[in-house]
């Protein structure tokens, strides 16, 4: 049964100011049938993705319209380059990140990452690294993963890391994968199930893509 909106808003406020990396930002938060929208200004990229997370983490929330701003105090101020230099030293120190796969450019405070890496964990770690950094805007992420020897058993690799997550419910997900491309479809409870169920798919070997149709239900 779907949460009524007044008392969604209420938990989504809620979990905002209970979350210490959102800290006391003035958030404005809508909620209709489920959707969740997300509006103000917020001082860091690393804040507004912090409210988008704790966002997700609420039960009921079945889609989210993010509308907030990044609007960086004077002290944060970075021009593109000195921002750019920041994200090379970054990559370089650290030791998840192929810094020698991963091109960046930025432009107004806004990071686009390109290239291609061995693994999707690898693209996370380089978003993680960049949208923590003093002075993002924001980041596009068009990092591709590189194409490993064709495995046969991706399906059933997935299926089985499926049923390993506790807090999943493997059998109302159905996994399609063909030549690197796998698709999730089914239901989950919560965003947190279907963030979990999309990085089992990413973890088994020779995937390129995964297309997460999986609808968050009750």
């Amino acid at each position: 049964m779907l949460k009524i909106n007044s008392q969604l808003q209420r938990d989504v406020t809620d979990e905002l100011r209970w979350d210490p990396r959102v800290g006391a930002t003035e958030i404005g938060v809508a909620v209709r049938d489920g959707v969740v929208t997300l509006s103000g200004e917020v001082d860091s990229y690393a804040r507004k993705y912090a409210a988008v997370k704790a966002t997700e983490r609420v039960t009921g929330v079945r889609a989210i319209a993010e509308e907030l701003t990044v609007k960086l105090p004077t002290s944060s101020a970075r021009n593109d380059t000195e921002l750019a230099h920041a994200i090379v030293e970054t990559f370089a120190w650290n030791v998840v990140v192929p810094d020698d796969l991963i091109t960046s450019r930025v432009q107004h405070g806004w990071v686009t990452l390109e290239g291609m890496v061995e693994w999707q964990y690898q693209s996370i770690a380089a978003e993680r690294a960049v949208r923590n950094l003093i002075g993002v805007r924001g980041v596009t992420n068009l990092l591709a993963v590189k194409q490993h020897v064709s495995v046969t058993d991706v399906k059933a690799r997935i299926e089985s890391a499926l049923k390993r997550h506790a807090v999943l419910d493997s059998k109302e997900i159905s996994v399609e994968a063909l030549n690197g491309c796998v698709t999730l479809r089914g239901k989950v409870h919560s965003w947190s199930e279907k963030q979990q169920a999309e990085f089992a798919a990413w973890s088994a070997p020779g995937v390129t893509t995964v297309d997460d149709e999986l609808l968050i239900g009750v």
